[in-house]
């Protein structure tokens, strides 16, 4: 048999030889051997194979968004991509609960052997976060410098570069701002959603204003709410005030963008929108398992470390939690339950634009 007819060999395939001896403890080599090192080894060089699936994911679908013709089969592709990341985010926190069996004294025989090394210098999980959608410009700040200082000048330059593309977020603001269906042959949904919750809250208003049964401090207090949930609601409808709510930093989205996703999540039982309600849902998901993954992090800061400096110089649990709270880029869409309302309550769709969304077979299957 030739050589390059040999048999693949799974540890030649895997590259086991150089992948299981990648794991140089740095007590070890300093002549102070500490037994759980290699777990903590282990466990970040883990880390830095899923977050490099998570970037081959992103890549896909980023390739698919960035289609000057965006074929609608794709969309199950990215969303197949995107329930693939939520699911190794969720596996990365379940990670957390093996370095937890590491207590704080076992760390402290080899914590001080890292610095000034730390998770912030991870590359390939700032590439994530800004391949997400999370700008320089959101970061909290650190020393008065900036989030990368901390990089090597190649690592910097790589990121730099990523800085100038288009994230996750753009292309979805993008395709969501090309939502055929919010305005089709006469039909405008800012209008017909703006009489169905004007009806609904006057209906409100008026059973809330004529109830004998209801104090009268509760009966205000209600119709003060409601007027507010008016007002709420008014600011949806007007494309300048949107565009003054973006510069405050209030929204995110596009006013064309945020209607859009508005009637995806109100009409998403209409079958042409239930893969696209999968794919915010899922955008909603991979936030929130971020926020969870990085105050579980934070916690474990606490508890590793107390109230010392993190190896990177940060307030440790503090610097954790405040980014866990503060580092969201989809907070545009969970703000949307905000102006979702009852089935009940929908307008129903023009009978033409309803048969262009849905599917149509005929009786014999023929």
């Amino acid at each position: 048999m030739s050589e390059d007819k040999k048999p693949l060999y799974y540890a030649d395939y895997l590259q086991l030889d150089r992948l299981l001896n990648a794991q140089a403890p740095e007590s070890a080599r300093q002549g102070k051997p500490a037994h759980d090192e290699m777990l903590f080894i282990v466990v970040h060089q883990a880390y830095e194979l899923w977050f490099k699936q998570i970037l081959h994911e992103m890549a896909r679908i980023d390739a698919i968004f960035a289609a000057e013709n965006l074929d609608d089969r794709d969309i199950g592709r990215a969303v197949a991509a995107l329930e693939r990341i939520e699911r190794i985010l969720k596996l990365l926190t379940a990670q957390l609960d093996v370095l937890e069996t590491m207590t704080p004294l076992d760390f402290l025989e080899f914590r001080d052997l890292l610095f000034p090394s730390s998770g912030f210098q991870s590359l390939q999980f700032r590439l994530i976060e800004m391949g997400l959608g999370l700008r320089r410009q959101d970061r909290i700040g650190f020393e008065a410098k900036p989030f990368d200082a901390r990089l090597s000048d190649a690592d910097r330059a790589k990121l730099r570069e990523a800085e100038k593309r288009p994230s996750l977020s753009d292309r979805i603001e993008a395709w969501l701002e090309r939502t055929p269906f919010v305005e089709l042959g006469g039909y405008k949904f800012q209008e017909a959603y703006r009489a169905a919750v004007a009806r609904m809250l006057d209906q409100d208003t008026a059973t809330l204003g004529g109830s004998a049964a209801i104090p009268e401090a509760e009966k205000a207090s209600g119709l003060a709410a409601l007027e507010a949930a008016r007002a709420r609601f008014e600011a949806i409808y007007d494309e300048a005030r949107h565009a003054e709510l973006v510069k405050e930093g209030a929204w995110r989205l596009s006013w064309r963008a945020l209607q859009a996703a508005l009637f995806v999540n109100l009409y998403r039982d209409e079958p042409v929108l239930q893969l696209p309600f999968r794919l915010l849902s899922l955008l909603m998901d991979i936030d929130e398992t971020m926020a969870a993954w990085r105050y579980r992090h934070a916690l474990m800061a606490q508890r590793m470390i107390g109230m010392k400096l993190g190896t990177g110089g940060s307030s440790g649990h503090d610097y954790l939690a405040e980014a866990a709270r503060r580092y969201r880029v989809f907070g545009d869409l969970f703000a949307l339950s905000t102006f979702l309302i009852p089935r009940s309550a929908l307008p129903p769709l023009p009978e033409p634009l309803r048969s262009a969304m849905g599917y149509t077979y005929s009786a014999g299957g023929r």
